[in-house]
């Protein structure tokens, strides 16, 4: 028997959910299970990030809790997928083509936590990768009409797709900066795209978006502040990797569905990636239009727009993730208005939410008399 369930104007059907919930919760009890030996291990080899001008940190900490993630997130799909085989793979090529690339993302992120590789090593295989992906099919299409654009050129389908996997993957690691702020989102983002992409019919990557998810969770029991481990970039690069590519996954599913589960599905998928993506914007433009590279060193970003003022990295990953959630319900449903209405209210929230934090002090007046700033967490 079915249970219909009305959630957000959607009937979630709670048979189709089983297998996820079951993915989901496994992945987080096994990353719970894996965290302490990889942090014993890091220790032991002294594998520590060390603060810097860079980092908000004040102590070294352990790092490569991406390490826990990702076994967590792997040896579910593994170990659940022998008794019903069907659920995965069934010969998909872009299955096959996604679980090596983030095999080999997972090979970079471990390089780049060891030995700092390059920014422009570790752009040049994204983009490999995720025109791999693009080959395989996990290519955006079209954009559904919005700016009257829709079936895109071949061409353009494969550029867009490379630097949305590119930009998306980047964005996630570059928002890493405080404790629980990139799983907090991520986990909130991969929710999203698994409960959406089950109500599309896909369960493959729906699987995938559970499984990460459950191992997200696992890990910010460890990465809340104070922080006991960091998942590093072998954590971050795949999170924003694995988010990107379900985003792309989920506009396609919908763009050949003779309904589609959301409307504007373009603008709901920007919006689940919205404030790592606006926020690399925002810094690098502001970088660039002083004169400065996009990478170089300071403190711009939206989480130290926050912790500048004082306030700790709990309250700041906490205010971040409850402005994310605003936005994932605001462009739900906000799904049958008009797309460029739709992109201009996201934008303007965002500066909005950016204005008021440079410029007003106004979370200041959130403090209880007679409660200094760095108590607040």
């Amino acid at each position: 028997m079915n249970n219909l369930f009305y959630l957000l104007q959607s009937n979630l059907n709670f048979s189709d959910f089983k297998y996820p919930l079951l993915f989901y919760v496994t992945a987080f009890v096994l990353t719970l299970i894996f965290i302490p030996p990889v942090i014993l291990m890091v220790k032991r080899l002294r594998l520590f990030d060390r603060p810097n001008e860079r980092k908000e940190h004040k102590i070294p900490t352990p790092t490569f809790g991406g390490i826990a993630v990702f076994a967590g997130m792997l040896s579910t799909i593994f170990f659940w997928y022998q008794f019903s085989p069907a659920l995965l793979f069934n010969n998909h090529i872009s299955v096959i083509s996604f679980y090596l690339s983030i095999t080999v993302l997972f090979g970079v992120g471990i390089m780049d936590d060891l030995r700092d590789l390059a920014a422009r090593y570790k752009l040049v295989i994204e983009a490999a990768l995720a025109t791999l992906l693009a080959v395989s099919g996990i290519r955006i299409t079209s954009f559904g009409g919005l700016f009257g654009i829709n079936e895109l050129h071949i061409i353009a389908q494969y550029t867009i797709t490379v630097v949305a996997i590119v930009g998306i993957t980047n964005a996630f690691n570059l928002i890493d900066g405080i404790d629980g702020l990139a799983g907090g989102l991520g986990f909130m983002s991969l929710i999203t795209l698994g409960i959406f992409l089950t109500l599309s019919k896909d369960l493959n990557y729906a699987l995938i978006a559970f499984a990460l998810a459950g191992a997200l969770l696992g890990f910010l029991y460890f990465n809340f502040n104070p922080a006991r481990i960091f998942m590093g970039d072998t954590g971050s690069l795949v999170l924003g990797f694995v988010i990107a590519v379900l985003c792309v996954q989920l506009m396609k599913i919908n763009a050949i569905r003779p309904v589609p589960v959301v409307p504007n599905i373009y603008i709901f998928a920007l919006g689940i990636v919205l404030i790592p993506v606006f926020d690399t914007l925002r810094v690098f433009g502001t970088r660039i239009w002083k004169g400065r590279s996009p990478f170089s060193a300071d403190k711009t970003h939206i989480h130290h727009l926050i912790t500048n003022e004082g306030f700790s990295h709990g309250f700041a990953a906490r205010m971040i993730c409850i402005f994310h959630g605003f936005i994932l319900l605001l462009v739900y449903w906000m799904k049958n208005f008009n797309a460029e209405i739709q992109l201009l209210i996201l934008a303007g929230f965002m500066f909005l939410f950016i204005y008021v934090l440079r410029n007003t002090g106004l979370l200041k007046k959130i403090i209880k008399p007679g409660k200094t700033i760095a108590q607040v967490e």
